[in-house]
């Protein structure tokens, strides 16, 4: 279509141009492989995508976004034929673009209030995003920023997750002084040894570590903060000026169910972690093993419950879904759900596991279900489930429980005039993320529980905001951190 069409189509004739479905590698090819299942878009599809945004003069995807990226600009660009251009924008607020576009909940953020959408299917934001970025790293079209001269001030950023990365890069394009430590033997967090290669390629990963080396972003490796070194240590004896804390939620969640302690019943922390990060599945070239046999329970429906999932099919296994709701409720995002459900998985929605049956030797042989029904929606509509008084038993030999995480402990455990609340999180000025110790900030799952990518990265972005005016002299003293140790932070505004 030449630009003179693109020009003259209206917002009616634009909003009803078809949805540019993503391509996918087929279900029955993918589960015998670690590749990414999505396979881009191509430039045409790309621009047919584009086509479908009205420009909105009040875009609510903007608001709906938490690092508030211009989408409606980014997205012209794109059917304009300026994908590189396009990456430099979302890049003004956003600098893991080929990240966020493969991992984030846009069904629940951006596109969930696409104008759009109320018509016809959203526009693809997030499929226009990995485009755009991928564009620009297979074109070596990115732009190094130029950094301002050193202040003099240096601070430490504790964890190189999303929201540790994000905060490092706000700073170091401040021009402070950063170096980031982290716990395990190389940087990327969760993003790393919670979310598997055939949803977010490691090379992306350290394209990104690789760009905040170059930037002069140190990285500090096997080092736990809380043991090694303490808070304390960093803004005494090591000279910094302020401290980050990224350490994220890393305690997983159990079922207090018989069985839960026997051999073969995982945390999918625990699980994705030893493959992912310790390359447990090349056992024996990687001398890490994992035990699996060849009926895998998953327990849950999150995004890590899909992840779980389908890597056990990938490594061989029967592999089965247990949820105490139905599909209607699963919480993983619906693209995720929707490639889980081709590849060759089974489902038992509305099954809620009362025990893990064991042999003489402690190993699980099977696990025993109470069956759920609904409940009517409560105030906030979701439906509670109900036990039946019904139960069935199926065999497995692995179950992995996807039940979320709880905050990492050690630092709080390590300094107690780090406020907590009653759950074990890290609790917060909401306005400027500052924590109750002076020069302590932090942000993402830390502050919030187990939560997004993206939500770590905006509250990053505002706690390096507040960083920067600390180290200033133009930030209060006196933070206004909650003193209720029922308090627990249910939206987060951005400024």
């Amino acid at each position: 279509m030449s630009e003179e069409c693109i020009k003259e189509l209206s917002n009616k004739e634009r909003m009803n141009l078809p949805y540019q479905e993503m391509p996918l590698h087929p279900g029955i090819e993918r589960i015998k492989h670690f590749y990414e299942v999505p396979t881009g878009y191509t430039p045409e599809m790309a621009k047919a995508e584009a086509m479908r945004c009205i420009q909105c003069k009040t875009p609510a995807c903007v608001a709906g976004c938490p690092v508030g990226i211009d989408i409606p600009a980014f997205i012209k660009l794109i059917e304009e034929g300026n994908p590189a251009d396009a990456a430099t924008k979302i890049r003004e607020s956003n600098f893991l673009p080929a990240i966020c576009g493969r991992v984030c909940p846009q069904d629940k953020q951006c596109q969930a209030v696409c104008i759009v959408g109320k018509k016809n299917d959203p526009v693809g934001i997030g499929c226009l995003e990995r485009y755009a970025a991928d564009y620009e790293r297979e074109n070596a079209t990115l732009k190094m920023p130029d950094i301002p001269k050193s202040t003099g001030k240096k601070v430490a950023i504790i964890g190189a997750g999303p929201a540790g990365m994000t905060a490092a890069y706000e700073l170091r394009t401040r021009g402070h002084e950063v170096v980031v430590f982290e716990a395990f033997h190389r940087a990327g967090g969760v993003l790393v040894y919670g979310i598997p290669r055939f949803r977010l390629p490691l090379e992306i990963i350290d394209e990104d570590i690789a760009f905040l080396e170059k930037i002069g972003v140190q990285f500090v490796y096997n080092m736990i903060i809380g043991k090694i070194l303490t808070l304390d240590d960093l803004l005494e004896s090591e000279g910094f000026d302020a401290v980050f804390i990224g350490s994220g939620a890393g305690l997983p969640k159990m079922l207090n169910i018989p069985g839960v302690n026997a051999n073969g019943v995982y945390s999918a922390n625990e699980y994705l972690t030893r493959i992912y990060l310790m390359q447990a599945d090349k056992f024996p070239k990687f001398s890490t093993p994992l035990y699996q046999g060849k009926k895998v329970a998953v327990i849950g429906a999150g995004n890590t419950a899909m992840d779980t999932l389908r890597t056990a099919k990938r490594l061989g296994a029967d592999t089965t879904c247990y949820y105490r709701r139905s599909r209607d409720e699963a919480p993983a995002r619906s693209e995720e759900v929707e490639h889980a459900e081709d590849e060759y998985l089974n489902w038992k929605w509305l099954s809620n596991p009362v025990e893990f049956i064991t042999d003489e030797d402690n190993f699980i042989t099977a696990i025993k279900c109470e069956k759920m029904e609904l409940s009517e929606p409560d105030d906030s509509g979701r439906r509670r489930p109900v036990p039946t008084g019904e139960f069935f038993t199926e065999d497995c030999d692995t179950a992995v429980l996807a039940l979320g995480c709880d905050v990492n402990p050690i630092i709080p455990a390590t300094d107690k005039k780090v406020r907590i609340n009653k759950w074990g999180v890290i609790m917060v000025d909401e306005t400027t993320c500052q924590t109750s110790k002076e020069g302590v900030f932090a942000a993402g799952d830390a502050i919030t529980g187990g939560s997004t990518v993206i939500l770590a990265m905006g509250q990053a972005k505002m706690a390096a905001k507040s960083i920067d005016k600390y180290l200033k002299g133009d930030l209060p003293d006196a933070p206004d951190v909650p003193t209720d140790p029922e308090h627990w932070v249910k939206e987060w505004k951005f400024s």
